[in-house]
């Protein structure tokens, strides 16, 4: 992935913020590739619409959060739409990073986002 400082980095326009305030994320098509662009609290989040498991459209899936047990040993639910979970077989990975939750060696691609006057960009 270029990094958007790369001189190999291209934006490409995918939606107003006030777009993707409606909804809870957007798929575009970038150079062939679906990528997903998440709100996750007013910060912006790009990751490939592809499992690495089979190839299924991971960002199509639930979007959710985690169940944690607090010291007083309570549940709590956290990180709210932060976790997408491929549509497929269920495999659930984090929205910000495009990590895998149990399975560390598995990743989603991720791009930079870039927000100029309203608009977002995904670099790649």
């Amino acid at each position: 992935m270029a990094s958007a400082n790369s001189p190999d980095a291209t934006r490409h326009h995918v939606v107003s913020t006030d777009e993707l305030e409606s909804t809870d994320r957007v798929i575009a098509e970038i150079q062939g590739r679906e990528i997903a662009v998440f709100d996750v609290d007013g910060e912006y989040y790009a990751v490939a619409n592809y499992c690495v498991h089979q190839g299924g459209p991971a960002c199509e899936g639930l979007l959710s959060g985690t169940v944690s047990m607090s010291d007083e040993m309570e549940l709590t639910y956290d990180r709210e739409d932060e976790i997408v979970a491929c549509p497929w077989h269920g495999w659930e990975f984090d929205v910000k990073t495009g990590k895998h939750l149990a399975r560390s060696n598995y990743a989603l691609p991720t791009y930079d986002v870039v927000v100029e006057d309203g608009e977002i960009y995904v670099e790649l």
